[in-house]
């Protein structure tokens, strides 16, 4: 069993053992521009059927996601699962348009953005986006960390550049788990709201391309990614899709069991 957080103020599911929060962009952005003004360490994460799977082969990461200020959902299947489990107007908050979402209101309440993760020419590139979108927006800090694990002085640098930056708001985008497992790292470290943003840097900056909204609204995101990169994403889908949907049926198997069993 995975530790779920009982005193969450957001109406939320536990999918497959990882809790899924019921949110909005609206209500999202609005929390954590607020949580931003307070400089309050927050973490909040954009959760998929691959994060979703992630939790499920490892307990520990599992905590990790289950103790976030905000699990949002992400991915369409998420959605439906929170419909399936009670929460009929739930609704889809996918990670890169509320990462715009966020700085857009960042940028209208004058709150500062660092930015970590990608690779140095998507960070530019990813920059200049938000600038010329956002023409008030503050980016105090960027850092693109080499693809390898840090050592410790190269982590204590970043760190230090991070909160001396003064960031109100950290956009994270270093793929899922690693994310996640640095944001759970530094939550005590960093004063300031951090969001795992996963491919938004490249999907903003024009260095991935986005499936079509259509796709991601019958949740086939996960296709059309397959499709454009197919040689990094083919074993994570394979791997993960297919037990998804058979371990998330089993969950509702059980729990209509058992609710039978409790009218008995």
């Amino acid at each position: 069993m995975q530790l779920i957080d009982q005193t969450h103020s957001l109406e939320s599911r536990d999918i497959l053992g990882m809790r899924v929060d019921a949110t909005t962009y609206e209500e999202a952005t609005s929390k954590i521009t607020t949580w931003a003004k307070n400089r309050e360490s927050k973490s909040v994460f954009a959760a998929n059927v691959h994060m979703t799977m992630e939790t499920y082969d490892d307990r520990t990461f599992a905590n990790i996601v289950n103790s976030a200020d905000i699990v949002a959902p992400d991915g369409m299947p998420l959605v439906w699962a929170l419909r399936a489990l009670g929460v009929k107007n739930a609704e889809q908050v996918y990670g890169p348009n509320l990462t715009l979402d966020v700085c857009q209101a960042a940028a209208e309440r004058e709150i500062s953005i660092a930015l970590y993760g990608g690779t140095p020419t998507s960070l530019v590139a990813f920059t200049q986006f938000l600038k010329q979108r956002f023409p008030n927006i503050q980016i105090v800090c960027q850092i693109s960390p080499p693809f390898r694990p840090l050592t410790i002085e190269e982590d204590r640098t970043y760190t230090r550049q991070i909160v001396a930056s003064g960031a109100q708001i950290l956009l994270v985008g270093i793929g899922c788990p690693k994310q996640e497992i640095w944001i759970a790292e530094h939550k005590d470290q960093i004063s300031a709201v951090m969001l795992g943003v996963g491919a938004a840097f490249d999907f903003h900056s024009g260095r991935v391309k986005q499936a079509p909204n259509w796709m991601r609204k019958i949740g086939l995101e996960w296709l059309f990614r397959l499709i454009m990169e197919p040689r990094r994403l083919w074993k994570r889908y394979f791997k993960h899709n297919p037990r998804f949907v058979l371990f998330f049926l089993r969950q509702l198997t059980l729990k209509a069991i058992a609710f039978v069993r409790s009218l008995d």
